[in-house]
């Protein structure tokens, strides 16, 4: 129990550091590559930060574990709307662009909804994954080449003498950074993990009720400490955009990636059993997401505090229940 209770304490400090390394690393690269804050949040950090949900994914599919790795994605997904983005607009309202609203918000709830019929099936089989995966690249690409052409027409129409982070450095310190938040998750979930199974054989807990439970939560919320880390640590720095573009990017990645290749690999069966409610929860809180940005292109403080509180008793139900 004391070396779990280490491992936690360890990765929450990995997590915070990495966070903010990670948010410097890639402002510069954005500047640096001409890509606006939000495709780098959408690709970079995004990406990067949603790694732990690829592999624990992939490792419970091919360890047949379909509430691992169902599990995973969905509570992961859960907890970056309403958990992170919900802390994120409590500390500073996230304000964001119009071809937010227009492209990669819709974007993501059609990817959620597309979990949510695919999953309900009863298995996510090998076609729907590589259509996941394809529709994946497809767009990053255009959204890479858009941005690359709407930054350099903005440069030219202004003056910039700042002084920016040689590319190589920004590069490394973001990979190292990521490198942090993955490493940090993993000591975080590992320990969590073990504190909860601890607890789970000390009350009796049923086993498969275990597994569930801590896919949803413990080990959800765990792998999507990189995304609460980056998207807090830049809004406090005042990229917003990069903040909302990081959850966008990540719940998006969790569907049509990590959850598109695991299946690429191995079929995921049994992905309807007990996870109605926590598909409808995804699907329901993107939307509502959605719904919030409109105001003002905004995600205001009282907004953010509906998403933390569905949440919060969205866990409290699967724990109890």
């Amino acid at each position: 129990m004391l070396l779990n209770i280490l491992f936690v304490l360890l990765g929450f400090l990995l997590l915070i550091k990495g966070g903010d390394w990670l948010v410097d690393g890639s402002v510069a690269i954005a500047k640096r590559a001409k890509l606006s804050p939000m495709v780098i949040g959408i690709t970079v950090i995004g990406f990067g930060t949603s790694a732990p949900e690829l592999f624990v994914s992939l490792q419970a599919a091919l360890a047949d574990s379909p509430g691992i790795s169902i599990g995973n994605i969905v509570g992961s997904n859960i907890a970056n709307i309403g958990l992170i983005l919900g802390v994120t607009a409590l500390i500073l309202p996230c304000v964001s662009k119009a071809f937010t609203l227009k492209v990669d918000l819709p974007m993501m709830c059609a990817a959620c909804w597309l979990l949510v019929g695919v999953g309900m099936t009863g298995t996510i089989g090998r076609l729907a994954g590589a259509i996941g995966v394809v529709t994946l690249i497809l767009f990053i690409s255009w959204e890479v080449r858009r941005s690359r052409r709407l930054t350099k027409k903005a440069e030219s129409n202004e003056e910039n003498t700042a002084p920016v982070m040689a590319l190589w450095k920004a590069v490394f310190l973001a990979l190292f950074a990521l490198g942090l938040l993955v490493g940090g998750a993993n000591l975080l979930v590992n320990g969590a993990s073990g504190i909860a199974r601890t607890i789970g054989d000390a009350v009796g807990a049923d086993p498969n009720d275990m597994e569930r439970i801590i896919g949803l939560t413990i080990v959800a919320v765990g792998t999507s400490f990189p995304e609460l880390f980056a998207s807090v640590i830049a809004a406090r720095k005042g990229q917003q955009d990069m903040a909302i573009g990081n959850i966008v990017g990540s719940v998006t990645f969790n569907v049509l990636f990590a959850i598109g290749l695991p299946a690429i690999i191995c079929p995921i069966h049994n992905s309807d059993q007990g996870f109605f409610l926590d598909y409808l929860l995804m699907g329901g809180l993107a939307i509502l997401l959605w719904f919030f940005m409109f105001t003002r292109r905004t995600l205001e403080r009282w907004e953010g505090a509906i998403l933390l509180f569905l949440y919060i008793a969205y866990i409290a139900y699967t724990v109890v229940a």
